[in-house]
């Protein structure tokens, strides 16, 4: 659960930020003072021994007292992200910087804006609390890259992605990112319910291909706790971005979180091609028709061919109906892989679509929910160590 702190007599920004936190998975906390305590220690014992993410100086307070104290925080407290909220002019933005201040914001700021600069300020503590385990343990080896594919467009794929995202998130909070791939005509924002401010073409120009805490600013935060990188609002941008942009995109998220799931183009274009590349697992999903059977043993003959097939394997068979004139057998014979989850069709999908919430979201117990929640079980770590799991067992749902 995320926590703020927000020192300030100003009792009306107080209100604002206390409603911005809302949503958030969170709780905000205010210090009403309109001056300082000596260290950062003495901050955060007169809100709580517990330790926060952000901490917001200001509006009120003496701007050189918050840049000193942002200093000592971040000696003492780096994983903590700080934030001076003040009149910007020119002789404070430098300064600040140079205190580790993470953001200035302005004392007249609305709910709304709070709120953003909160999300921003949140995966930047969260991501410099991973930092500082892995420099106390072990080297970072990179997250889990998992990419949804199918050859074929209709099948569930975005729905799939979307319920993956968010059970990864259940046990890895803060540490799973969406990447909508699907650059023409991506869902991944309204299965999401998200109206992002920055999109996948923003992220491969600019400074965020070189600096990765730019590139995290210009996520958006679900209310399930996973982050999301949505496809461009133009789908005439897709032709402005390389499989070259997308394999580097895909390496920085690697680097800053435990889960990158992959929500691709239907077909084997080069963005695809280019994620396979960088990919540990790939989910295929199918359809329960001869169309979309065929086409995904095709698209096996041509990864393998390719060299393209990551180690994990897991098919994905939606839409499953025994009255469709083809049974599980069928579809494994064609393909000559194993189905490792069965999807049966459901009137609880379309529902939750329309209505941007995820089944695994709002704890639904239809039946593909509970394949959807085995699929995600397969991705929780030391699964395949497990002595009691076979390697391709389908979850065979009704």
């Amino acid at each position: 659960m995320s926590r703020f702190v927000v020192v300030t007599a100003d009792r009306a920004f107080s209100q604002r930020a206390q409603e911005a936190a809302k949503g958030l998975h969170g709780n905000i906390q205010v210090l009403p003072a309109d001056y300082l305590p000596p260290s950062p220690e003495d901050v955060l014992r007169a809100v709580s021994a517990e330790p926060a993410e952000v901490v917001l100086l200001g509006p009120g307070l003496a701007a050189e007292d918050a840049i000193r104290m942002a200093s000592l925080f971040d000696l003492q407290f780096p994983e903590i992200s700080i934030v001076l909220v003040t009149e910007v002019d020119e002789g404070i933005a430098l300064p600040a910087m140079r205190a580790g201040v993470r953001d200035l914001l302005q004392p007249d700021a609305s709910s709304d804006d709070i709120r953003k600069m909160l999300e921003r300020a949140s995966l930047t503590s969260a991501s410099r609390r991973r930092g500082l385990g892995a420099t106390l343990s072990e080297p970072k080896t990179g997250g889990r890259i998992i990419a949804v594919m199918s050859p074929k467009g209709g099948v569930g794929k975005t729905t799939v992605t979307t319920n993956l995202a968010v059970a990864l998130g259940k046990f890895a909070p803060m540490s799973v990112v969406v990447l909508d791939l699907d650059l023409q005509f991506g869902d991944v924002a309204s299965g999401l319910l998200l109206e992002p401010e920055r999109t996948l073409a923003d992220a491969v120009t600019g400074a965020a291909v070189q600096d990765t805490l730019v590139l995290k600013s210009y996520l958006t935060l679900h209310n399930s706790g996973i982050y999301a990188l949505c496809a461009p609002v133009n789908p005439a941008h897709a032709d402005h971005i390389t499989g070259e942009q997308v394999a580097h995109l895909i390496r920085q998220l690697a680097d800053e979180f435990q889960y990158v799931v992959v929500d691709t183009a239907p077909g084997l274009g080069d963005h695809l091609l280019a994620t396979l590349d960088q990919a540990t697992d790939a989910v295929w999903v199918c359809g329960m028709d001869v169309p979309s059977i065929r086409g995904l043993r095709t698209g096996f003959q041509i990864l393998t061919e390719l060299d393209l097939m990551p180690d994990g394997r897991h098919v994905v068979l939606n839409f499953a109906d025994r009255k469709s004139g083809l049974s599980v057998q069928d579809v494994e014979a064609t393909i000559s892989r194993p189905v490792d989850i069965v999807l049966p069709r459901s009137r609880a999908v379309p529902f939750s679509t329309n209505k941007g919430v995820p089944l695994l979201q709002e704890g639904s117990r239809d039946g593909v929910a509970r394949g959807l929640g085995q699929l995600a079980e397969r991705f929780k770590p030391g699964w395949e160590e497990r002595p009691h799991k076979k390697l391709h067992r389908r979850a065979l749902v009704s």
